[in-house]
């Protein structure tokens, strides 16, 4: 009669704790491979959380609360790009801190991706030309097109990174840009006509030219020589004149801008004000973006109305 060998079981048990050992590390590399992406601006936060869903983690480079325009790299921030992936960028001049904390980092050579490549830009407007060569107009994602474009190049860009969800990158960057569509249509179904042709815009702000160009409106006068830099009372009286001038009827504000001098302007001209966003405070979040551009567009359409009236 054979007799049953003990060691079978041992070896069993064997074979599964060697096969454990073997995937455990697989295992691993699988969850290593989950990126970690940065982003530079609130609103490009929004683009990627929608993109990745809950397939990787987006990191902004800088806490919430600082202004973009006036941020200065600090070690601590410097120091979280060593944990990064990957930075998604603006790359046409609102995030140019960027490139100084990339520098000197302890990766230097980390992957980027331009949201802005081959997006059709505006010139810069209200501003003096800061070196040779043309100054562009950076704030692109002020743009529902500009936006979306924006969104399909970043998902393309993550999905070579990321072959394993690319698939998942796409379809979600195509239903995001199908809501932002739906938003803008939304936004020009509420106006029985297009904008008279007289209607003449001013804004604090050289960032809304995109937003305003949605409706087919055109920028007659930027009160900033630069943002963030209050004009002097000269330059105040020559901008109440000029808008005078030109017959401007509306100006768009910058929403919790704490100057007065918008209120001296709309004072002395009768010009109506209508703050706007500039999608760059608070706390960042998936939905900021639509949040925020939806009051924008809201703004406008209300701005052609009552100017129609």
């Amino acid at each position: 009669m054979p007799i049953s060998s003990p060691r079978r079981p041992v070896l069993q048990v064997l074979l599964i704790s060697l096969l454990a050992l073997f995937l455990s590390p697989m295992a691993n590399a699988d969850a290593a491979k989950r990126l970690r992406i940065g982003i530079t601006l609130h609103p490009y936060y929004s683009y990627v959380a929608n993109i990745v869903g809950d397939k990787a983690d987006v990191v902004p480079l800088i806490p919430a609360g600082f202004n973009p325009h006036a941020y200065e790299p600090r070690a601590e921030d410097i120091k979280r790009i060593g944990t990064l992936d990957v930075i998604v960028l603006n790359g046409v001049g609102h995030d140019d801190f960027a490139d100084r904390m990339i520098a000197t980092s302890e990766r230097p050579d980390i992957p980027v991706i331009e949201a802005n490549e081959n997006v059709p830009l505006l010139a810069a407007t209200g501003v003096a030309a800061r070196g040779a060569g043309k100054v562009v107009n950076p704030h692109t994602f002020l743009s529902i097109s500009a936006s979306i474009a924006q969104v399909n190049n970043i998902a393309r860009e993550l999905g070579k990174m990321d072959p394993a969800n690319a698939k998942t990158y796409t379809q979600n960057a195509r239903a995001y840009g199908k809501r932002l569509r739906q938003m803008r249509a939304d936004a020009l179904a509420k106006l029985t006509q297009a904008p008279n042709a007289d209607l003449r815009v001013a804004t604090v702000h050289a960032a809304y030219d995109y937003l305003l160009r949605e409706f087919g409106l055109e920028v007659t006068a930027v009160v900033e020589p630069a943002h963030g830099i209050e004009p002097s009372p000269s330059q105040l009286k020559k901008t109440i004149d000029q808008l005078r001038e030109l017959d401007v009827k509306v100006i768009f504000s910058e929403m919790d801008f704490p100057s007065t001098y918008v209120e001296t302007i709309q004072r002395e001209s009768g010009v109506k004000l209508y703050p706007l966003s500039h999608i760059s405070y608070g706390d960042y979040s998936a939905d900021k973006y639509e949040k925020e551009m939806k009051g924008n567009l809201d703004t406008v359409v209300r701005a052609i109305q009552e100017a129609g009236a």
